[in-house]
């Protein structure tokens, strides 16, 4: 590929259209009157396509999460969730939240800036791009890291940051609902782009534990309701309904972004590797995944209780896609379908075509010969 056309896709925009339907989408309720369970289908919807797309990428995540990983989760989620529990008991709402608010602004701040990058940098010149600035090296903690922090900004980067800590202050003085979603929208697109089960069978033990994790803390405690009421922080997106009669405060319906991100991660991962091996499964797992989750939002309007989405996406898109690829005779090959692996045998075949190539007088591209020794040096 020539340096022109790797250019071009570098500088290709990840799918603008939908990054402006999601844009719309989060606005449109401050603007006019949306249904809220209408509002929470499209929002998730719009999120998981995004933050899949997204994740497409020339080379694999470099770390992926593991089978170990995935059998931990739920009980590390649930230690973490009953912590939160406690604190709330125990600790002042109110501190708790300035506390947790404080932290996840800082983050936001990341977040809203590398969502936003790839349009930031659309509007710079390449010399602009080029421009950076580099600090000094320094040491964290031993516990936190023990190499050197090498920190280098550039200019898109800095522009981005500081429109993103603005927005930040807001959300920390107003708590305004839509600086919450547009928090939580970066949060969530940035999870699911960023982060990587590595294999389909790690997916499917994942949301497996998260499937009984939800229902356990739902059901069966009150835990997991009375922390995402008392949690005053972008970790949950925020849908306006219409004032009830008397009411002065306006009323939200909630959809934590764990019900985003973690289903999302799988789809993305899915979605990969229909990139890898011209298959068509992402939609059969994108369509279980809205089929899922507009089935939590009826099974919630018909028993007005809350409802663990996890209940009803995690079946949902699971059957979708193994059962697509049983249909196709392709279950085992879906099943054990690692990126990892992947990548080793794409090196393998890379490196068996430099071989072939040696042997048949051509030399792989960066090789140069000398034409008095008949040496190659790479």
């Amino acid at each position: 590929m020539s340096s022109s056309q790797d250019a071009a896709k570098t500088d290709k925009l990840p799918c603008p259209w939908s990054h402006l339907c999601l844009a719309l989408v989060a606005v449109a309720p401050s603007l006019i009157t949306v249904p809220a369970n209408l509002n929470i289908v499209l929002t998730a919807a719009v999120t998981v396509w995004v933050g899949s797309h997204r994740s497409v990428k020339d080379t694999p995540p470099e770390e992926s999460m593991t089978r170990t990983d995935a059998l931990k989760f739920p009980l590390v989620g649930s230690a973490v969730l009953f912590g939160l529990f406690i604190t709330f008991k125990v600790l002042p709402k109110n501190l708790v939240n300035l506390v947790l608010a404080g932290y996840f602004a800082l983050l936001g701040v990341l977040a809203l800036t590398a969502t936003a990058l790839p349009f930031i940098e659309q509007l710079c010149s390449a010399r602009v791009k080029k421009l950076s600035w580099t600090a000094p090296k320094f040491h964290l903690p031993s516990w936190l890291s023990k190499e050197p922090v090498d920190f280098t900004i550039t200019a898109p980067e800095c522009g981005g940051a500081a429109m993103s800590l603005l927005f930040c202050i807001w959300y920390f003085k107003e708590k305004h609902w839509l600086a919450n979603n547009v928090l939580g929208l970066a949060f969530s697109v940035q999870g699911i782009e960023h982060l990587s089960l590595g294999a389909v069978s790690t997916g499917v033990i994942l949301l497996s534990g998260l499937f009984f994790y939800d229902i356990f803390w739902v059901f069966c405690t009150p835990v997991m309701v009375a922390v995402a009421k008392s949690f005053d922080a972008p970790i949950k997106l925020l849908f306006p309904r219409a004032l009830e009669e008397g009411s002065k405060t306006m009323p939200f319906s909630m959809l934590g972004l764990g019900d985003i991100v973690i289903p999302g991660i799988f789809v993305a991962l899915v979605l990969r590797y229909d990139t890898l091996h011209n298959a068509r499964y992402f939609r059969s797992a994108y369509g279980g995944y809205v089929l899922g989750l507009g089935t939590t939002i009826v099974v919630m309007n018909v028993f007005e209780a809350a409802q663990p989405a996890l209940l009803y996406i995690v079946p949902a898109v699971l059957a979708a896609v193994l059962g697509h690829a049983a249909i196709n005779k392709q279950f085992l090959e879906v099943f054990h379908f690692s990126e990892s692996k992947d990548k080793d045998e794409t090196d393998v075949q890379d490196v068996n075509k430099e071989d072939n190539n040696a042997q048949d007088g051509q030399l792989p591209a960066g090789t140069v010969q000398s034409q008095a020794s008949d040496k190659k040096i790479s």
